[in-house]
């Protein structure tokens, strides 16, 4: 049997969440050259890193019904994250911007079936 640790590191939407994170180290480096970009930074930062965290957090508390609010909460950050990157337009190209928002969509939309999936196996066990 796999450890928890084991189906985290195969959760490919858990992996998007870590590269989208990791790429953010550039797109700060442009923001933090204005004041506002810099409060972005500040915020954007939180958000992205929770998206992982939360996804994280549920995994390691196991497959019981705490899972599901983890990744709702993931969500939540993904979905602020995207607004954040959209209110970054004045410092950002519009093409980065675009990725950035494709690959949130992406997450959000991954992590709305991972829910839908794990939820519909629970009442299915009730």
């Amino acid at each position: 049997m796999a450890s928890p640790n084991d189906r985290l590191e195969g959760f490919g939407i858990y992996q998007i969440a870590r590269q989208l994170f990791d790429e953010f180290w550039s797109d700060s480096e442009i923001l933090g050259k204005d004041y506002r970009g810099r409060e972005l930074v500040k915020q954007l930062i939180r958000s992205l890193d929770s998206i992982c965290a939360n996804i994280e957090e549920g995994y390691g508390r196991g497959f019981s019904k705490e899972l599901p609010q983890h990744l709702k909460i993931a969500r939540g950050e993904a979905r602020e994250s995207k607004g954040r990157y959209e209110r970054c337009h004045h410092l950002l190209p519009p093409e980065l911007i675009a990725k950035r928002i494709g690959t949130l969509d992406h997450i959000i939309g991954g992590l709305t079936n991972t829910i839908n999936t794990i939820e519909k196996g629970q009442r299915g066990r009730e």
